[in-house]
């Protein structure tokens, strides 16, 4: 199910200006406030929009080393308890099952290469991965980019 043109501009509304909130979101779209908060309910129950949390800056809170980490598991311990694992790991900041040659793709951070090592051996302390395969983030070019899906959403 697609999004229509008001679905659009109200996401871009709260993209924009994150603490537009709902009555200031309905002045600028010039739409009831009922609508646009009936709008949002909507947009977050199919999941289109998960959050209205913060971004946080990793580097700004001490983290400035970023990586991403290819993780292959033991078959027979299962995604599952991986990522039970990596869970209560707090510089993992995402992880996904993957295709190709790794199982698991994971984002991590860390205050300097020495710290990232600390977090690489923590991923792998857990007994289920096999092996891992590391590759330190130089500089962020895009992030959180989510405007341009949204406007190329098919209604």
């Amino acid at each position: 199910m697609g999004i229509d043109d008001l679905d659009r501009r109200l996401i871009s509304a709260f993209t924009q200006d994150p603490h537009i909130g709902v009555l200031g979101a309905s002045r600028v779209l010039g739409v009831a406030r009922g609508n646009v908060q009936a709008r949002l309910d909507r947009l977050q129950g199919r999941g289109v929009i998960s959050s209205f949390a913060p971004h946080v800056d990793p580097a700004a809170l001490g983290y400035p080393v970023m990586a991403f980490a290819t993780l292959e598991i033991r078959q027979d311990h299962g995604h599952e308890r991986v990522v039970r694992h990596l869970e209560q790991i707090p510089e993992v900041l995402e992880a996904h099952t993957i295709t190709g040659s790794g199982d698991i793709w994971i984002r991590l951070v860390g205050r300097d290469n020495a710290d990232l090592q600390r977090v690489i051996d923590d991923v792998v302390a857990g007994g289920s991965v096999i092996r891992t395969s590391t590759v330190i983030s130089l500089a962020t070019r895009l992030a959180h980019r989510t405007a341009p899906l949204v406007d190329a959403a098919v209604p």
